[in-house]
């Protein structure tokens, strides 16, 4: 056994003299390099070594490393976070000096005297590691750095699998770490380098760099830490997991306090300050950190939308993948066009509007802004992600399927708009001359298959009704309106403000559909499902039958409230990457699209149906605050109701219905609130909680007196009498029947 053990303690000598042999050669090579030209060495085994180590790279790229993305309102309140490593980066100014002390003190105390690689270091670490068989660490903050560095860049360029942790390098691997190291000492000062270092560093699975570790673990700036809380966060580097304080905080303790001896030992802080700072305990007020739409602030919808917004621009990258890292590594500020004042009072009216809501029914509202086409508002009553007794789902109740090219933008896809469509058919009867009043025959019911509309442009109108259709031609069989008594002759925009539908078939019967085409198309009127146009050649879109976005809607409406000038709506500001740079956002994209004249008829009559129209039982004090016009619309199954009005600065589309199964569940003995509806129609659920909603926030944008329709648009003037010819007393000039028959 002795014996044994005589063999084992000489075998043990033996290696740590080799070992001590070795890291001398190593350390002597450093040395050289650091202090000698190659040229000068004597020796062909170093001459070699030398010649070998300066083969190695120098250059290293230090790209800015992954960060956070934010998403924020107009007003500059924070809509949500991007992240693949949670990250924002700060300047050394902006960090206490307590974290850079401790992190110099713990990690590398000679840090300020080195040229990048410790040699002093290395050589009682390598020594103490082969002679005492201890792990000591030897790589100084450039070096961990340069590590830290390279990862980021394998990281960031999909290369995950090629990241060498520090256990697993090789020799080789360390000496090229040496040789970058000294490099980027040459290239940065000290104070960059210890920047980069706190910026890049790894402190916890969602915080990466110092400011972001601050925040998660005591809810302060990196400026604003403490001696013991940077003593602790220093500590962390070395083992994140092993010295989490949330999950060791014995070990974390223990860790800290190892960093604050050392900061004493070298004079960075006081007996006085050591002492206070060791008999404090963990401290911490974790902040989790949270990312994406899902874990939204406020607006998830909006956020989503405007996620997808993002990765569906080549703007932002080449490719979908590209367009990933830029949102979630890029950190980039999105700017939107939301307004959280309107956002606030509108999330909270589309929840109070169906309270408990077991069945599942859908209640949303979306706002432009007239003249520009932003986007303030969108809300909806559900939650983004499972809850417990809330009604849940990932798609946008406001917002189209899929965009003009087809990319998806997860939304519902529309909803049937009902009356709301007879807006435009009433503005293509003034845009081809008619006049507001002039009166139609709204007690005609059918249309039979030989009835002549007219297109001009050739196409064929689709069927409304269940009749064969033939030679083009087609049938609108028993048409029906809300309420008996309005089968009658009546003037057009009587018809409108009381939403007749016979009266909006008897315009059109009068009118040139293609006509009523371009007045939709003009307005940006479009299916919500695959953005065709709604075809207005088929009778049913006369009344809705086309699902539509309250997106596109409100839109088509704040043309409207624009006196005819539309806006696409649009809802990013600006994006400026990490440096600041602008990258593409979007601007206000807008033409004439109806005639000035026409859309202040329009608005006449929508300001006539709040007053004394279909929607005279909506909440009055909307009316009394501002001027605003509006329309009501339901569907033939009151699965969709709607109230669409606006202001001139502001216009609102209210949806109230079944937002996920196609409208087929028929709106009809239904309770909501506490309150039964044998069925419902646009203003008794939509209304309330546009005008609610409307209420609060009307005043915070412009709201002028809408521009009265000029007179030849109301009415049309009555023909002036012929001029009586002048007689004479001559016979001649006497009128007989004979000389009448030859004029």
């Amino acid at each position: 056994m002795a014996g044994k053990s005589f063999v084992f303690r000489t075998a043990r000598a033996l290696a740590a003299m080799l070992g001590f042999v070795i890291v001398s050669g190593i350390c002597g090579v450093l040395v050289a390099s650091f202090l000698v030209p190659g040229a000068a060495l004597a020796g062909t085994t170093v001459s070699n070594s030398i010649s070998y180590f300066k083969s190695l790279p120098t250059e290293l790229a230090v790209p800015t490393p992954a960060q956070t993305t934010r998403m924020v309102t107009a007003d500059g309140k924070l809509i949500a976070t991007f992240y693949a490593e949670n990250r924002v980066q700060v300047p050394l100014k902006q960090m206490s000096p307590f974290i850079r002390d401790a992190v110099v003190a713990i990690e590398d105390s000679r840090f300020y005297e080195h040229s990048g690689v410790d040699t002093q270091g290395v050589l009682r670490a390598l020594t103490s590691n082969l002679t005492r068989g201890e792990r000591q660490g030897a790589s100084t903050l450039t070096q961990q750095y340069v590590t830290n560095v390279a990862n980021e860049a394998l990281i960031s360029a999909g290369r995950e699998e090629q990241v060498v942790l520090s256990g697993q390098k090789s020799m080789g691997d360390k000496l090229r770490e040496m040789r970058l190291a000294m490099a980027l000492e040459k290239k940065f000062t000290k104070d960059q380098i210890l920047e980069g270092y706190l910026n890049i560093v790894f402190f916890h699975r969602t915080a990466y760099g110092i400011e972001a570790a601050a925040q998660y673990f005591y809810s302060v700036p990196a400026s604003k830490l403490t001696l013991p809380q940077a003593a602790l966060l220093a500590g962390l580097v070395n083992s994140p997991s092993f010295y989490d304080p949330v999950a060791n905080p014995k070990n974390s303790i223990a860790r800290r306090n190892q960093v604050l001896a050392a900061m004493l030992s070298q004079g960075k802080i006081t007996k006085k300050q050591h002492a206070a700072a060791v008999a404090t305990g963990v401290g911490l007020k974790v902040r989790p950190s949270k990312q994406g739409c899902a874990a939204a602030a406020i607006a998830p919808y909006f956020c989503d939308y405007v996620t997808h917004l993002v990765l569906n621009n080549p703007a932002y990258g080449a490719d979908t993948a590209a367009r990933e890292q830029k949102l979630y590594r890029g950190g980039l500020t999105i700017t939107t066009t939301l307004d959280s004042r309107l956002q606030e009072k509108a999330q909270a009216q589309v929840n109070a509007t169906a309270g408990p809501n077991p069945a599942k029914w859908g209640a949303s509202l979306v706002t432009v802004q007239p003249g520009t086409g932003k986007i303030l508002a969108m809300a909806q009553n559900t939650v983004f992600l499972p809850q417990r007794g809330k009604f849940d789902t990932q798609l946008n109740f406001n917002v189209d399927s899929k965009d003009p090219s087809g990319n998806d933008l997860n939304g519902a896809g529309g909803f049937q708009p009902g009356s709301t469509m007879k807006p435009f058919t009433f503005a293509a009867w003034l845009q081809q001359g008619r006049a507001m009043t002039e009166v139609v025959d709204a007690s005609r019911r059918e249309y039979p298959l030989g009835f002549r509309w007219r297109s001009s442009c050739g196409k064929v109108l689709g069927a409304y009704s269940t009749k064969q259709q033939k030679a083009g031609r087609e049938a609108a069989e028993d048409l029906q309106n809300a309420s008996e008594g309005y089968y009658r002759k009546m003037p057009a925009d009587y018809g409108l403000y009381n939403s007749i539908n016979t009266a909006t078939f008897a315009e059109a019967a009068q009118l040139d559909f293609c006509g009523i085409q371009n007045m939709v198309d003009a307005v940006g009127l479009h299916s919500g499902l695959d953005g065709a146009p709604v075809n207005m050649h088929q009778l049913g879109n006369l009344l809705g039958g086309t699902g539509v976005s309250p997106m596109s809607l409100a839109n088509a409406f704040a043309t409207f409230a624009a006196d005819g000038r539309y806006c696409a709506p649009f809802a990013l500001l600006r994006v400026a990457d990490a440096a600041g740079r602008q990258l593409p956002g979007q601007a206000a994209e807008c033409r004439s699209a109806v005639r000035r004249d026409v859309a202040r008829g329009v608005n006449k009559a929508l300001q006539d149906m709040l007053t004394k129209g279909s929607g005279i039982y909506i909440n009055p004090k909307v009316q009394s605050r501002v001027p605003v016009a509006a329309k009501t619309g339901t569907n033939n199954t009151n699965g969709a109701s709607w109230v669409v009005g606006y202001t001139t600065g502001l216009a609102t589309a209210s949806f109230f219905g079944d937002a996920l199964e196609g409208q087929q569940r028929p709106g009809r003995n239904l309770t909501i609130n506490g309150k039964f509806y044998s069925r419902v129609d646009g203003y008794m659920i939509a209304g309330p909680q546009w005008a609610n909603y409307m209420v609060q926030v009307a005043r915070l944008y412009p709201a002028a007196a809408f521009p009265k329709p000029p007179a030849a648009i109301v009415a049309k003037p009555k023909p002036k009498p012929a001029p009586i010819p002048r007689t004479s007393a001559s016979p001649r000039a006497s009128a007989s029947p004979s000389a009448s028959a030859k004029d």
